[in-house]
């Protein structure tokens, strides 16, 4: 598979439909930097785009994965699919059922416990702490399984709504008053991180820099959450904390020297 024959094929496509690589991105929902590395040939579409793509140059996934089209052969409709278009329709196909097959199995475990917990203990004990973590399960795994795109997003944001409500039932369910008070400052400095990290990805990639940037914030978070645990007296601080913090800087450190070697070749 020729990336860059790959790359140029695109490029051309985009110009005859009078796109800009911007407009492209736009619609793909996606940034304008990945496009131009895949003109590039220094990466190729995912599999969740290729379709998409596809239906917006007027070729075929087999046209795209070769580079061009073949002499002689007739331009094809995008409507009708050729043997990679058919694989990646299956995959996508997959992808819908992800979500009610998820639902499903969580529904199923929990009426076995249910079931099995009303038999032994006669009426609702221990298996309400299942149910009550399937249910935050499902909120959490559903939005990447059922959307095509947004999914990590979704993931997130039932994360920062949810979590605390689940912690405090949890917290009841054990009696024990700990697990909602230092599980909510735990859950606060996590998503203090994660949401930094997602709008890094989403804008730069997965280059070096965002991961450089990644480990910065992972640096952060390690710190925060040792010295919040230490002032909420759930854990004594520890003699391998400052290392740990210290090879996260060190390891953002490589990962920017190398963009900037990247960037001077």
């Amino acid at each position: 598979m020729d990336q860059s024959r790959i790359g140029t094929f695109i490029t051309e496509r985009r110009r005859e439909k009078g796109l800009t690589q911007a407009q492209l991105a736009e619609r793909l929902n996606i940034t304008d930097r990945a496009v131009s590395k895949w003109e590039t040939g220094k990466s190729l579409p995912d599999t969740s785009t290729m379709l998409e793509l596809c239906g917006i140059l007027g070729i075929t996934a087999d046209e795209l994965l070769s580079g061009g089209r073949a002499a002689g052969e007739p331009k094809r409709s995008p409507a009708s699919p050729g043997p990679a278009e058919r694989r990646f329709s299956l995959r996508t196909g997959r992808g819908r059922w992800g979500a009610p097959l998820l639902g499903g199995s969580l529904l199923t475990g929990v009426l076995v416990c249910l079931i099995c917990d009303t038999a032994l203990s006669g009426g609702l004990t221990w298996s309400r702490i299942p149910a009550l973590s399937a249910a935050y399960a499902w909120v959490l795994l559903s939005p990447p399984l059922a959307l095509k795109r947004g999914g990590a997003a979704g993931s997130l944001l039932a994360l920062s709504l949810f979590t605390v409500p689940y912690l405090y039932g949890l917290s009841r369910l054990l009696s024990i008053r700990e697990v909602f008070t230092v599980g909510t400052v735990m859950t606060a400095l996590s998503l203090l991180f994660l949401w930094p990290v997602y709008a890094v990805f989403r804008r730069a990639g997965r280059t070096s820099a965002a991961l450089g940037i990644t480990c910065l914030l992972l640096a952060g978070l390690t710190a925060s959450i040792h010295g919040a645990l230490f002032l909420l007296r759930a854990a004594p601080p520890a003699g391998w904390n400052g290392w740990s913090v210290l090879l996260l800087l060190l390891t953002a450190a490589v990962c920017f020297t190398w963009r900037r070697g990247g960037e001077k070749q």
